[in-house]
């Protein structure tokens, strides 16, 4: 399995070099002794109770995109301070991501208090989801009664099963993608029309695509 070992610091001090290299070798045997793969490793010197962290947005974007299933830390403060931190938790374990820490020598175990805030924040978030979802479906509805024909711009979809290359509008991918969907809200615009296709088999198309458009330019 996949893993992020995150490292933080409060402080910029040349002394907490230390303490940021310290982190690292022993979330390093923590991935070793979960056989983790270590895909990348983030170090950063900021306040756990600022949300606009470089390395905090880096991680979040990593585990929305690529295919990790854990992220490492010394303990929960890592992650952050106060209200930051449950946000960033919440982002976290909503991606269906685990958390290890070095503080429990395996998976993190969240405190009552937070378990129970964050057990508030995700019913909230799903009736918001649910909403969307009904914006959504009027949209879709309005959009088929004034001539949109999704049964023929994604009439490709869903044909080929098995190892076959599934074939999928990139072109509906990309305009998605430029409107500011993520790949996992691309996914499920394709299966609200009935199509089965994983966030990941859209990430790697757009990839391909991104990769054929820069071609050019690296010859």
């Amino acid at each position: 399995m996949k893993a992020i070992i995150y490292c933080r610091v409060s402080t910029n001090k040349e002394t907490q070099e230390t303490s940021l290299k310290r982190q690292e070798e022993e979330l390093l045997q923590l991935a070793s002794q979960y056989q983790f793969e270590v895909d990348m490793t983030i170090k950063e010197q900021a306040s756990g109770y600022d949300l606009d962290r470089e390395g905090i947005l880096s991680l979040l974007a990593h585990i929305k995109e690529e295919e990790i299933q854990a992220v490492l830390i010394q303990d929960e403060t890592r992650i952050g301070r106060g209200n930051a931190k449950i946000a960033i938790l919440h982002c976290i374990l909503k991606e269906g991501i685990k958390l290890y820490s070095i503080s429990h020598n395996g998976e993190l175990q969240l405190s009552e208090s937070d378990s129970m805030v964050l057990k508030i924040v995700g019913m909230v978030e799903e009736y918001q989801r649910k909403l969307h979802n009904a914006k959504i479906k009027r949209g879709m509805i309005r959009a088929v009664e004034n001539g949109y024909k999704p049964e023929k711009n994604l009439k490709n979809l869903g044909k080929h099963s098995g190892r076959d290359k599934i074939e999928i509008p990139v072109a509906e991918i990309v305009r998605l993608r430029n409107n500011g969907l993520t790949f996992a809200e691309i996914a499920a615009t394709f299966r609200g029309f009935g199509h089965n296709i994983s966030k990941a088999t859209v990430h790697r198309r757009y990839k391909e695509y991104i990769d054929e458009l820069e071609d050019p330019i690296k010859k």
